[in-house]
């Protein structure tokens, strides 16, 4: 038990780890909240069940259930919150972003 609790944590903190990493190695925020979202939900969660095996007292369970149905809701809706005012202000334009599908589809809407 000890040792999977111990290989969940340490995979999730990595994961966690990574996100941050992101923020700084990615080029623009589009893709720093697309690695965020996603690298942190996945390593909460696995630091989430290594806490619901180490301790599998009701209360525990039902809080740790609570706290990762919550998070698993809000992050990524926070990511593409944060992804679509980046856009909407002009700040996603890099150089490395060649397709731009909302901008195409706003044209064909005009015309």
């Amino acid at each position: 038990m000890v040792v999977i609790v111990s290989i969940l944590a340490i995979f999730g903190s990595a994961l966690v780890a990574l996100a941050g990493l992101g923020l700084f190695r990615l080029p623009d925020p589009l893709t720093r909240a697309s690695a965020v979202s996603k690298a942190a939900a996945l390593g909460l969660l696995l630091i989430i069940v290594a806490a619901i095996i180490a301790d599998w007292s009701v209360r525990s369970v039902i809080v740790l259930v609570l706290v990762l149905i919550a998070h698993l809701v809000t992050v990524p809706l926070s990511g593409l919150a944060l992804a679509r005012a980046s856009y909407q202000s002009g700040t996603a334009r890099p150089p490395v972003t060649t397709v731009d599908e909302p901008a195409q589809r706003e044209r064909q809407q005009r015309d």
